[in-house]
Order: C-alpha cells, then sequence, then structure tokens
C-alpha cells in the first residue's frame, strides 16, 4: 500500500529531531523502522537525502528541497482535512509569524483585530525578534523582514519601504542642542544596536557625497522598541524606521534632526515563506489580508 505521506511525516520528523533514535522516541517507531522508512524514500527517488555520521545528521541539496516540499504537502493535506471537517467553508489552524520587535509592535499588532473578526479560527503564533530566525528550523510559517535580504530559495512579497530617521526628544536636545551638520554626531550620544548585521555608522549626506559617521554611545540594544524607549526618556539619539517613529514626531514627542544630510535611505520590507501554489489555505488568507493593509500603512508614511 503506497504510504508515502506517512513517510513524508516520518522524514519531517527525522529533520526536526535531529537524529533517528530520537524521532524514532516521539513517533513510538523503532530506530531501525524509522531508518527503513528513510531509506525507503530514497530507495525510491533514485537519491541520497540524508548525510550520515555518528556525531549528526545533515540534509543533502536535495534532502532539503524533499524536506521543504515535505513540510508544504502535509501542512496543505493538513488543511484539506480541517476544512472538509468544517464543512470547507472557513480556514483554519495556526499561522506562526515572526518579525521584528518594533515591526511587530508598530505595524503588524494593530491588524489582527480586524484579522480575527475574518477568520475567527485561525490561531497567530507570534514571535518578536530583531534577530533573524531559520523558517524551516524554526516551522515559521511568514517572516516580515526589515532590511537587506539574505540570498535563500524563499518566496519574497515585497510590502514596502521605510525611511529611516534621526529623532531625539525635545529634552535632549534643549539640554544637548540640535545637531545642524553631521560631524555635530561626534558630540552625541547615538544610540545602536548590537546583532551582527548592524554596523556602528549612519550613512549621511556631507558636500554632495555619501559618508559614514562612526558613532559611539551608552547603548547597545537587540531590537528598535528599546532604543526608541531611550530616545523618548531623553537619553539619546535613535536611528529608526518611519513607522516606528511617525506617531512619537507627530505628536512633538520626538522630533527629527539632520533631515537634510540624511540621506534617503530606507528599508524594504518583505514577507518572506516557503512559497508553491500549495501554500496552506491559513497562511495564505493570513498574507492576503495583512500585505495589502500593511502596504498602505508604509505608504503613508514613505
Amino acid at each position: 500500500m503506497d504510504n508515502r505521506a506517512g513517510e513524508m511525516m516520518v522524514f519531517v520528523r527525522v529533520v526536526e529531531a535531529g537524529s533517528f533514535s530520537e524521532a524514532a522516541r516521539l513517533m513510538h517507531m523503532t530506530p531501525s523502522t524509522v531508518s527503513k522508512l528513510i531509506a525507503r524514500i530514497e530507495a525510491r527517488t533514485g537519491t541520497r537525502l540524508i548525510e550520515r555520521s555518528t556525531r549528526r545528521l545533515s540534509l543533502t541539496e536535495e534532502g532539503q528541497f524533499y524536506y521543504e516540499r515535505s513540510q508544504e504537502l502535509l501542512a496543505s493535506l493538513d488543511d484539506t482535512e480541517q476544512s472538509l471537517s468544517r464543512g470547507g467553508s472557513e480556514p483554519s489552524g495556526v499561522v506562526r509569524v515572526s518579525t521584528s520587535v518594533s515591526f511587530g509592535i508598530r505595524a503588524l499588532e494593530p491588524l489582527l483585530p480586524r484579522f480575527w473578526e475574518a477568520y475567527p479560527k485561525i490561531v497567530v503564533d507570534l514571535s518578536l525578534s530583531d534577530e533573524i530566525v531559520d523558517l524551516y528550523l524554526d516551522r515559521t510559517d511568514i517572516a516580515f523582514r526589515v532590511g537587506r535580504l539574505q540570498d535563500s530559495n524563499l518566496v519574497a512579497r515585497k510590502i514596502g519601504s521605510s525611511k529611516r530617521k534621526i529623532v531625539g526628544s525635545p529634552d535632549y536636545l534643549a539640554r544637548f542642542g540640535v545637531p545642524r551638520t553631521p560631524d555635530d554626531l561626534a558630540h552625541h550620544n547615538c544610540l545602536g544596536f548590537n546583532f551582527r548585521r548592524s554596523a556602528p555608522v549612519w550613512p549621511m549626506r556631507e558636500g554632495g557625497r555619501i559618508v559614514e559617521r562612526m558613532l559611539s554611545g551608552t547603548l547597545l540594544a537587540n531590537n528598535g522598541e528599546t532604543v526608541g524607549r531611550m530616545a523618548l526618556a531623553g537619553v539619546g539619539l535613535g536611528r529608526l524606521g518611519d513607522y516606528h517613529v511617525r506617531d512619537y514626531i507627530a505628536r512633538g514627542e520626538l522630533v527629527e534632526v539632520l533631515g537634510d544630510s540624511a540621506i534617503a535611505d530606507s528599508e524594504d520590507i518583505h514577507a518572506l515563506y516557503r512559497g508553491t501554489e500549495n501554500l496552506p489555505r491559513r497562511v495564505r488568507v493570513f498574507l492576503d489580508h495583512m500585505a495589502p493593509r500593511l502596504q498602505h500603512q508604509i505608504g503613508n508614511g514613505a
């Protein structure tokens, strides 16, 4: 009897567990049975999917492709059965979403109540972190990324672009002065980030050319919310996305500085997902609901 879906399920569990024995324990099978099932898949496909060693398992390129497609097909099968069991009328299930702290709080979270009004049976498993997560290892359905994308085989749906602005509180600027030129930043407390892809420089326009100003400050944070709160508290200057500081500027709680010198520095925002024609329905409706509304939000601040 053909049980390729069951074999796919075993394969996915082996990859996620990191070993045959752990996958066997989780699935209440023997390690030899799990090994035979994986060998059966490799024999049928005519290719090696997993490199085995005494320390760890690693996927071949073909194994990575098979793993991704297996996840998608199993999710689609799950969606189909859930739809049938509920009359096929309303999408349901869990959508796992990852995004940066600031984008999640400022842009995504305000849209969630309206989403649940339309799709009350979908559970949103939302993780906020400014560190980049691996969609496959973390079993994430959608990641909203701000900034330059790394090369990958993920599908990227552009949401928009957000200009970054240098801001400070009125209290801070009253105490330390308003910077008028990029050179003035050397005398200011410039709040920065500590994650690996961040550099302690702010690109500026000076005399018709672009220069990068090396900065120093008393804070290095792993998220924009902390930088924003410290800027609001009058600790120093922060360089943050427009979607983050727009409301604070409108209320006069933060003031943009060096607007003429700061280059038209914007960050693209994308939704990344393991996209195929078999994208689970719950993931597709989340994307289709959120993308145009996020585009509208970001467009207002462009």
